[in-house]
């Protein structure tokens, strides 16, 4: 079905309730996400001072949307360009996934030298309470 015809779906009770609206948003939705995880991707590539955490945020709501977008449709309630666009998402997210991994990497690898620095300077007595200690 397209989502131009009306999509009715049956709840426990045996009634029936349209879906058209839900699956019509879906294409919105998509686009918000899609255009969300492209520049979060960038951004963790590019700019040392991205909020990594409200964009988190604003992914978690959007997936959110998507689900109870999602719920109680089947693949055949989608049209090709919904189908395709879940499909492009997904490789986004795959890519976005790499680009977290790496960022976190590097994260971990800044903090390795941290502390390794202030483990060195620890030890040659550079902060040590006597001075003596330094000689």
């Amino acid at each position: 079905m397209t989502n131009q015809s009306l999509l009715v779906q049956q709840n426990a009770a045996g009634s029936e309730k349209p879906v058209r609206g839900r699956v019509g948003n879906l294409t919105g939705i998509i686009g918000r996400i899609e255009q969300t995880v492209d520049a979060e991707t960038v951004a963790i590539r590019t700019d040392i001072g991205f909020d990594i955490k409200a964009s988190n945020a604003r992914k978690s709501r959007y997936l959110y949307e998507l689900n109870r977008a999602m719920k109680g449709l089947s693949p055949e309630d989608l049209d090709e360009d919904q189908r395709s666009g879940l499909f492009r998402l997904r490789e986004k997210l795959e890519i976005n996934e790499m680009a977290i991994l790496a960022h976190l990497n590097a994260v971990k690898e800044v903090a390795g030298m941290l502390r390794d620095a202030i483990q060195h300077a620890e030890a040659d007595g550079t902060y040590s309470a006597n001075p003596a200690a330094r000689a």
